[in-house]
């Protein structure tokens, strides 16, 4: 029987458990230019024991950015800054992948170049969501500007660009950021992309642009060095499709094709459900491992409202290779230890997730 603690062949890579570090947006890069840095440095390597890290989604240009204090992977600056945490995590025996981002509509002009308008498919705004302005206050969404045809161009070259300074900064693979409501899922789900052109209508047009991204990043990395996040059914960032199971039944046919490395599918859920401090799947909500998991031919890793007792199932019961763990790895930096020897876990602080320092990020107690 398959444990949560049993090596996986991940590519050309051997890692030592089925306990990945899902990436977890915290907005603690050192400002201006949104540097990564030592502080950063020490909270990955904290976490160097996980089968491996997925990092903090990173903005592959200024236009990509939707948040203050989330790293980019676009300057001279936060190359070298990302492989202080790279030859961290490696002098630790980890291993970690970098997620390349552009948010899209989720965006505000504050960190726009020039002041513009944040990008999509087409200009909907995403309703009932919301971000944070460039100096931090809270933000209702914008409308969004549509993107011309020839600008598409210059985002996959943005993404090729990112994704060759990642291989400079050390890491060992990355991941494509297609989930979340961000910029190549609202091309891919027809309640974002409205568009009448090659890029929009039918479920061939919708995904060219974000294969055109994911064909330029495995030019540079090679395909068996490239993982992609999916998110059918979620919510997130007012998301949606009149017709999910076949879209992304296409999008995974699209990458067995290019013989990726692993797919990454979030599992729909009701965060704080009832006002807990808890993250529960919602009940009603499709499984995507179930809908998906065989049709993929790849390492499948799932996510989302896992607890260690039903990760060690779907493990187990082989409905998929590994588990990406989110907030409970931010607050067990040793994580997979406390797994192996079953003692229990700190709790997270919710208060700390987002800006700030030390505390609640790299103060977490280890297991003595």
């Amino acid at each position: 029987m398959t444990s949560i603690l049993d090596p996986l062949q991940l590519g050309n890579l051997k890692i030592n458990n089925r306990i990945i570090m899902a990436p977890l947006t915290r907005m603690r890069s050192k400002q201006p230019g949104n540097i990564p840095w030592e502080l950063n440095a020490t909270y990955y390597a904290q976490r160097a024991s996980a089968g491996f890290i997925i990092t903090e989604a990173t903005q592959v240009s200024q236009q990509a950015q939707g948040y203050p204090g989330t790293p980019g992977i676009h300057t001279k600056e936060q190359v070298q800054g990302w492989k202080l945490v790279t030859d961290a995590v490696h002098k630790k025996n980890g291993r970690i992948f970098l997620q390349l981002w552009h948010v899209g509509r989720i965006s505000h002009s504050s960190h726009q170049p020039n002041g513009n308008l944040p990008v999509a498919p087409s200009a909907i705004p995403a309703k009932n969501s919301g971000t944070y302005t460039a100096d931090w206050k809270p933000t209702e969404i914008l409308t969004p500007r549509a993107l011309e045809i020839n600008e598409i161009d210059l985002i996959v070259k943005d993404f090729e660009n990112a994704a060759k300074n990642a291989k400079e900064a050390g890491f060992d693979g990355v991941e494509v950021h297609m989930a979340n409501g961000y910029l190549l899922d609202q091309f891919l789900q027809d309640g974002s992309n409205k568009r009448t052109d090659e890029f929009g209508g039918s479920i061939q047009n919708r995904i060219k642009f974000p294969l055109q991204v994911l064909d330029a990043v495995i030019k540079v990395w090679e395909n068996d060095k490239v993982g992609v996040r999916l998110s059918p059914y979620g919510k997130f960032n007012d998301m949606n499709d009149s017709n999910p199971i076949q879209l992304f039944n296409y999008v995974l046919d699209e990458l067995n094709k290019r013989k990726i490395l692993y797919v990454h599918m979030i599992e729909p859920r009701a965060t704080n459900a009832g006002g807990s401090d808890q993250d529960v799947k919602d009940g009603s909500a499709p499984s995507t491992s179930k809908l998906f998991r065989k049709k993929f031919n790849g390492i499948f890793i799932s996510a989302g409202g896992y607890d260690i007792k039903n990760a060690k199932q779907v493990i187990e019961s082989k409905e998929v290779d590994a588990v990406a763990f989110g907030r409970i790895f931010i607050s067990n930096p040793d994580l997979p230890k406390r797994i192996e020897l079953n003692k229990e876990l700190n709790s997270y602080k919710r208060e700390t997730f987002y800006g700030g320092t030390e505390k609640g990020y790299t103060d977490y107690p280890f297991l003595s």
